[in-house]
């Protein structure tokens, strides 16, 4: 069922689509998110619920026992929703949806209410606890592109938009107003080294994400709640695809109980 919402996005629209087949698990993408975005590491990391992750890797299993188990890997960021219910409860404007398909979270606007992180149906949205610290001598080697964010404030995945703008800003310079296939695209696309990960504009008809959303083996998690994400998953194994809705809720329910 196609739900309406106010959000309507321009000549560019930029999703994720994820191959899970190719998924081994390793975490590259994750580390690439870190880094590209300046997540701080505490010396103990051992509280997990209390870390500051971007992009999340899970693991799912079709249940069965050894010789017949099977083993799939999810990477989650945020889902950039069309209709995002993160931006409908959040009282200070501290997030919206751009017209080229962002989810945007305004640091500065937040402060720390968390009612988007209750909104959201994925748990893409982490709480900082803590300021920011960086081990000696690594903080030369912060992004200069991303702010560091202060404790207090809600985190979240933004689709690496500061690459959008650098794109763009080269593109003006050649004298060109549209982005080719390519040059925008996030830190885990370009770290992933099974090339499971694929980031464009779906409303280039010449784009790869444009020819992948629309595999019959395609589908977003849990699209039953009518928030219509820009993260497409792909995955040929059937109890893939029947699984992963189950897994979200599952994990949704045992946070709520935490």
């Amino acid at each position: 069922m196609k739900h309406e919402h106010k959000y309507k996005s321009g000549p560019e629209k930029y999703v994720m689509v994820i191959d899970i087949d190719k998924c081994t698990g390793c975490g590259a993408c994750v580390i690439a998110c870190a880094v590209e975005n300046n997540l701080p590491v505490r010396t103990d990391e051992t509280r997990k619920l209390l870390s500051v992750d971007w992009l999340v890797i899970y693991k799912i299993t079709n249940g069965k026992p050894f010789p017949k188990t099977r083993i799939a890997y999810i990477p989650r960021g945020c889902m950039h929703c069309d209709n995002p219910m993160c931006v409908h409860v959040c009282p200070a404007s501290a997030t919206d949806k751009d017209d080229k398909g962002v989810v945007s979270q305004i640091y500065p606007r937040c402060f720390g209410c968390r009612y988007c992180m209750a909104a959201c149906p994925y748990h893409a949205r982490v709480f900082n606890w803590w300021d920011p610290t960086f081990p000696k001598g690594t903080e030369r080697g912060l992004n200069p592109d991303v702010s560091t964010r202060m404790r207090g404030v809600v985190e979240k995945c933004s689709f690496c938009n500061h690459r959008y703008q650098r794109a763009k800003e080269k593109a003006m310079l050649e004298g060109r107003t549209t982005l080719r296939d390519g040059e925008y695209i996030t830190a885990c696309a370009e770290a992933c080294p099974t090339g499971a990960i694929t980031f464009g504009n779906v409303k280039d008809p010449n784009s790869k994400v444009s020819k992948l959303v629309k595999s019959p083996y395609a589908f977003r998690l849990l699209e039953k709640f009518g928030t219509e994400p820009s993260v497409y998953y792909i995955s040929r194994q059937e109890w893939v695809r029947r699984e992963a809705d189950r897994y979200f809720e599952e994990k949704a329910k045992k946070i709520s109980k935490e």
